[in-house]
């Protein structure tokens, strides 16, 4: 695979030019594709509310709908004005879709409730005690059996390691907007936002699928 041009560390998500250069990309990032396919054999049974989060230009918000005819509305938040954009052009004739502009640095309650909650490689942009924080909020507004799914950027184990992570998917710069964090901590951090079952059940060098459940009512 062929490098990419480096990231311009002025440039932004608000950059329409930035935001064609990452979805022509990495919407042919096979492993990118492999993650998809693992959350789609994740999603809930039947949902009807489902939130997602940083949606870029809607590629699971679109998975969800596809896949689950049970899907009543999808709340879409993403704060960059060109994959808004996007997303309208996709989501044009579908009604089911309610598409907001926000920051995931501010606080995303009173959306709720939802049945399933995704995100889509956005959360790694936030600082770690904002994404402790976002869990959390997420976890309260997820109905009891509700399920959070993050097809998300990893830290890798070493550095050599991330540098084999993003040789193999053609990049040799970060996003400079990237504050990963390990596996082993997020799920730490799900479970400390009172999710259950948390983990990691896909992963492909620094991509990784995470998963956890609200609690069931009880009987």
């Amino acid at each position: 695979m062929a490098l990419d041009p480096p990231i311009d560390a002025g440039a932004s998500w608000s950059d329409p030019e930035q935001v064609r250069w990452y979805v022509e990309r990495i919407s042919r990032l096979e492993a990118r594709q492999q993650g998809e396919r693992v959350l789609v054999d994740l999603l809930p049974e039947a949902p009807e509310r489902v939130l997602d989060l940083g949606c870029g230009d809607g590629v699971l918000a679109a998975l969800a709908l596809a896949h689950r005819p049970s899907v009543a509305e999808v709340v879409a938040v993403d704060s960059s004005p060109p994959m808004l954009e996007r997303a309208r052009e996709r989501f044009a004739q579908e009604p089911r879709v309610d598409l907001r502009r926000g920051d995931l640095r501010d606080p995303i309650t009173g959306l709720g409730p939802f049945d399933l909650i995704v995100s889509g490689f956005a959360i790694h942009h936030l600082e770690d005690h904002r994404k402790r924080a976002l869990l959390a909020e997420c976890a309260a507004q997820l109905r009891p059996g509700g399920r959070f799914l993050n097809l998300e950027v990893v830290a890798s184990a070493t550095p050599a390691r991330h540098a084999e992570f993003l040789a193999a998917i053609g990049r040799h710069v970060d996003d400079p907007e990237d504050r990963l964090a390990s596996v082993e901590d997020q799920v730490r951090w799900m479970a400390d936002a009172g999710l259950a079952d948390v983990d990691c059940l896909w992963r492909w060098r620094g991509f990784a699928l995470l998963v956890g459940d609200a609690p069931s009512s009880a009987p």
